[in-house]
């Protein structure tokens, strides 16, 4: 939302808007021109003069909140209340839109591709879930044609989109609070691909079974499907020959088997390349792997992309370091679903090294996840040496009998004495102190508000580590 009204403030339009509270993109937003209030009530569609012309809203605020004051006061002035999907749909009009999305990796590959084309010179329109890490920004109004937008597929909502390139990272259940079944889910991104425009193209993972099964199907639909990954082996594809994990950085070697566009494919045929990514994990080398495709499908040149993608630095929240105290280093984790928690669990192995251990505080999103993939997240944190359980972070949905963070601390595969189940948010610093050793990397993990403990933990950490002149000792013998 906050994106939207950044572009839309760009273009020459009057904004408002309101949220439950402050925050920096309340700041920045208000800072750009537009009137944001803290609360929601009827008044705020009068924050300018003459009110709005359209009221932009989402599905969270609809299901958690079908009574918003905001909502209601515009049905009664008659007043359009529109889905971000739409607004955004319009903003990417007369633009190349690429749109991506998939179960997992749909910030951090969507962000790839907006600094690879940069560093080609280009000056593209973008919508991303999170801040890039270089700019601290998450969307920007572009004088280039083309448009980068991540595309969300929890509601459908990216079924409002006709991409000239569309990226499908992966198709794995999640958000069946909305699609109630697995099939329906997996049908939507059937959908998706239908949308991409004539002589547009598919750009999917072969690694992945979903999306390979996805790339299968759209392709005898006669949509155009570009490949990735180490099971990739066509002459449109990119190849992944290794992938070595260094510390927190990741050389990936590749093979791309046209390095051109269209005008080009003739002359340029299976080249081999090395790439340094400042991000680790091969998971992002995959990501990577998606934006190079995505690019050169667009008619960026090769080598500078490759340059790119060896500059992209990362996306707040995404296995973010928020500092270092008595020897722990603290990171801060978006992963929400069991995918995403075990692959950054495997990324964060070799940052950490062979000196400590893994820890992880693990906050739930939503009650229906949490019921529906309870053991595949308690399998996922068994990659860690020490797990914290938070509660559910509800968002929009209302607490369900049965359902708590214990749900998925009782299927962890660790001994009973490493899990952890801790209902009071106030102990968690405490406790991840308590667990923690020099040497040792924490990640607080989950969608919801856990990603404020970070700070939290490091001032206990820090606390601790003055009052112990021991401690500080031993932190300095580690490194830090």
């Amino acid at each position: 939302m906050s994106g939207i009204a950044r572009i839309l403030l760009a273009r020459g339009a009057m904004v408002s808007g309101s949220d439950a509270k402050d925050s920096r993109a309340v700041l920045a937003l208000r800072t750009l021109g537009a009137e944001v209030a803290v609360g929601h009530d009827a008044s705020n569609l009068d924050l300018l003069p003459g009110g709005p012309s359209a009221l932009v809203t989402t599905k969270a605020v609809h299901q958690a909140d079908p009574d918003n004051p905001e909502l209601l006061e515009a049905a009664a002035r008659g007043i359009p209340v529109l889905h971000r999907s739409a607004v955004l749909a319009e903003l990417m009009a007369d633009h190349r839109a690429a749109c991506v999305s998939g179960s997992a990796g749909k910030t951090s590959t969507t962000s790839m591709l907006v600094v690879a084309l940069q560093a080609c010179g280009a000056d593209p329109s973008f919508m991303i879930g999170g801040d890039l890490l270089a700019s601290g920004s998450s969307a920007h109004h572009g004088h280039g044609d083309v448009f980068v937008a991540e595309a969300d597929e929890s509601d459908g909502s990216f079924l409002a989109y006709s991409p000239a390139v569309a990226i499908v990272t992966n198709v794995e259940p999640d958000h069946l609070d909305h699609h109630g079944t697995v099939e329906a889910y997996v049908a939507v991104f059937d959908a998706f691909a239908s949308r991409i425009e004539p002589g547009g193209c598919l750009v999917v993972c072969a690694d992945d079974p979903g999306a390979a099964a996805l790339g299968d199907r759209a392709e005898a639909a006669g949509v155009r499907v570009r490949r990735y990954g180490r099971a990739a082996t066509g002459p449109d594809d990119v190849t992944v020959l290794d992938y070595r994990a260094e510390a927190s950085t990741g050389l990936l070697h590749l093979r791309i088997g046209d390095a051109g566009d269209a005008a080009e494919r003739s002359s340029t045929i299976e080249t081999e390349h090395h790439v340094r990514l400042g991000v680790a994990g091969e998971h992002q080398a995959l990501n990577a792997c998606a934006a190079l495709l995505a690019g050169l499908d667009l008619g960026a040149p090769l080598d500078r992309l490759l340059g790119g993608l060896s500059s992209f630095t990362g996306v707040r929240r995404r296995f973010e370091l928020r500092g270092q105290a008595a020897g722990v280093r603290v990171y801060d984790d978006y992963a929400h679903a069991p995918t995403k928690v075990a692959a950054q669990l495997r990324a964060a192995r070799p940052v950490l090294g062979e000196r400590g251990r893994l820890l992880v505080a693990f906050q739930p999103h939503l009650y229906s996840r949490t019921r529906d993939f309870a053991t595949q997240f308690g399998e996922a944190l068994s990659l860690a040496d020490e797990v914290v359980v938070l509660d559910v972070y509800g968002a929009r949905e209302q607490p369900e009998p049965g359902v708590s963070g214990d749900l998925i601390a009782t299927r962890v595969g660790l001994p009973a004495e490493h899990v952890h189940y801790e209902p009071s948010w106030s102990a968690v610093p405490a406790l991840l102190a308590d667990l923690a050793r020099p040497g040792d990397l924490v990640i607080t993990m989950g969608a919801g508000d856990v990603t404020v403990l970070g700070p939290e933990v490091l001032a206990e950490l820090e606390r601790r580590e003055s009052s112990d002149p021991g401690v500080s000792a031993l932190a300095d013998r580690v490194g830090g």
